[in-house]
């Protein structure tokens, strides 16, 4: 995973920039490079560089590793507080490519009592965010390159076109992936991991990671459950094996009841953080 890697390295000399958000508020600063600003074509050469790299876990590597997760975590702290200082309740969805990520927001914003926008992150298109658009959400398409995961700087980029004012939950729909997304806080304050039953029996298991990283589980395609071999209680014992207190829902998005419980949790979160 990127904790190993290191794809999430950037250029880490040099100073910060500080800019203000819509209202003229300051909200942080941005790193700068000795040779420019931090994208994602720095981004990737590090990511590739690494990958190469036959002396990839050596003690200086670690560090560097080590100082990117702690400036991320700095960033995706100053995010959180940007979202509670506007009523905001972030929420980080986390998948495997094609488990339902944007068929369950497409189907929530019908039953939902919550006005929420998305921060879409995807390698490339903007087809997802379109998809939300055509539904009436506000949907900002981040387009990561070959990044296998969104981070608080990504994120970051992505808020500044959000309009949190008319928000009470701001999604961020992470690139699927059960691996490299779950060492990334991403600002938000809750996880929502999805894992489908066409998925097979043993995601849950041989991803435990992510799964501890989950506030709540949604097992998607519960339609599907006649056409394969999945044990829904077994998955469920190994979740909470994983993680014993953690939250667990049955998802078919042809079940407007189901999604409604999506919804309900969501909103009895949002009560409970007042």
């Amino acid at each position: 995973m990127c904790v190993d890697c290191g794809c999430s390295i950037r250029g880490m000399k040099g100073q910060a920039e500080e800019h203000s958000h819509d209202g003229g508020e300051t909200f942080h600063s941005h790193e700068k490079s000795a040779e420019g600003d931090v994208d994602s074509g720095e981004h990737q050469k590090a990511h590739e560089h690494l990958h190469h790299n036959p002396q990839l876990n050596d003690v200086k590597t670690i560090a560097v590793i080590q100082k990117i997760l702690d400036k991320n975590d700095q960033e995706a702290s100053l995010i959180r507080k940007h979202l509670e200082d506007n009523g905001v309740l972030g929420i980080n969805l986390m998948s495997s490519p094609g488990s339902g990520k944007t068929t369950l927001l497409e189907h929530l914003v019908d039953v939902a009592n919550f006005k929420f926008g998305v921060i879409e992150g995807d390698l490339e298109t903007e087809r997802d965010a379109d998809r939300l658009r055509a539904k009436g959400i506000h949907a900002q398409q981040i387009q990561t390159g070959t990044a296998c995961h969104l981070d608080a700087f990504m994120v970051h980029k992505g808020m500044h076109h959000m309009p949190l004012e008319e928000m009470d939950v701001c999604f961020v729909e992470n690139v699927g992936n059960l691996v490299c997304p779950a060492s990334y806080d991403v600002g938000t304050h809750l996880n929502i991991v999805l894992v489908s039953v066409p998925e097979g029996e043993d995601k849950i298991a041989k991803y435990p990671v992510m799964f501890r990283q989950a506030d709540l589980v949604l097992i998607t395609k519960t339609d599907l459950l006649p056409h394969f071999k999945y044990d829904m209680e077994a998955e469920k014992a190994e979740a909470r094996r994983i993680k014993p207190n953690v939250d667990i829902l049955e998802v078919n998005v042809n079940d407007i009841d189901s999604v409604k419980a999506v919804a309900d949790w969501i909103s009895f979160k949002r009560k409970m953080r007042g």
